[in-house]
């Protein structure tokens, strides 16, 4: 028996957006995932493991360091590392690079939920935020909007010119607000712990992808956003009572569980989905380790 298959940055020209989100779609389709999450958290550092398992798919687990003060030291602020494991014997098939198999899940899961919930005549992106994520999301939003042109904000103007500089689609904005008015969709991929988009910005047709809250105490939209748009989640087991985002507006009695129209799991059903064209669309894009696997294992498949 070989050991197990090392996937590392030089196996990004097999992969392909389209063919993450299929293998997303084909994953919600099986038994529905046994998943285990653990925090641990220091100031503002955070560890969080996840663990999946997929009966037929696999077992992955996967463990990641978020310590935001890094790059003052020229570090980078995320590390970690992912195993995936057969389902038949739990032997380790493959170790795979966590930015890696990171960017394809972060952006295919902002991905699909963009296909099943956008209008498909958008034509402006914004992007809040100009780190690692963003750089992925134009690159997946545009494997399905090729026409699509980016606005890029951040609150350091340095670093949204930096990236705009890079795509020739897209352009650095300073209004916030009048960005957010015209765009089709606006994504926020920030490390915010205070919303940074006002619900008071938005336009019916609208879809609002949020990436970048991950712990209670953050926050990318306010309650008047929540309040105004029909609400979607990758998974309600891995936000409702983990993120912020949803939690905090819970607690507070904003909104209620029951307002979570749909998670990916709802596919085959049909309920997530876009009903009206006028209406506003929040994904919270969470996260969690059975998204990691189902991407894992198409990586897998891929070499």
């Amino acid at each position: 028996m070989t050991g197990p298959v090392m996937i590392g940055p030089e196996a990004e020209d097999k992969l392909s957006w389209s063919a993450v989100t299929d293998a997303i779609v084909h994953g919600h389709a099986k038994p529905h995932a046994e998943i285990g999450d653990t925090f641990l958290y220091r100031n503002s550092d955070t560890l969080l493991s996840r663990a999946a398992w997929i009966d037929g798919l696999g077992v992955l687990v996967k463990s990641a360091t978020i310590f935001p003060e890094n790059p003052k030291v020229g570090l980078p602020t995320i590390g970690g590392a992912a195993c995936l494991f057969r389902d038949d014997n739990g032997a380790l098939d493959a170790v795979i690079d966590f930015p890696l198999l990171t960017k394809w899940k972060t952006a295919g899961d902002s991905l699909l939920g963009a296909i099943r919930l956008a209008r498909p005549d958008s034509q402006t992106i914004l992007i809040i935020g100009a780190g690692t994520v963003a750089a992925s999301l134009i690159q997946a939003y545009s494997s399905h909007w090729p026409a699509a042109s980016f606005l890029i904000w951040n609150r350091s103007p340095v670093r949204a010119a930096d990236l705009a500089a890079r795509y020739p689609t897209a352009t650095a904005v300073s209004d916030l607000a009048g960005a957010a008015a015209g765009a089709d969709i606006i994504a926020c991929a920030t490390m915010s712990t205070e919303p940074v988009l006002r619900g008071d910005w938005l336009r019916p047709g609208q879809h609002i992808d949020l990436i970048g809250a991950y712990r209670p105490d953050m926050r990318e939209v306010d309650d008047t956003a929540i309040t105004r748009s029909r609400l979607f989640v990758d998974s309600r087991e891995t936000t409702i009572g983990h993120i912020g985002e949803l939690k905090d507006p819970i607690a507070r009695g904003v909104i209620g569980a029951g307002d979570i129209i749909a998670d990916f799991y709802d596919l085959q059903s049909g309920q997530f989905a876009r009903k009206a064209p006028d209406e506003i669309t929040i994904f919270k894009n969470g996260g969690g380790a059975h998204l990691d696997l189902m991407v894992a294992a198409y990586m897998r498949a891929a070499l």
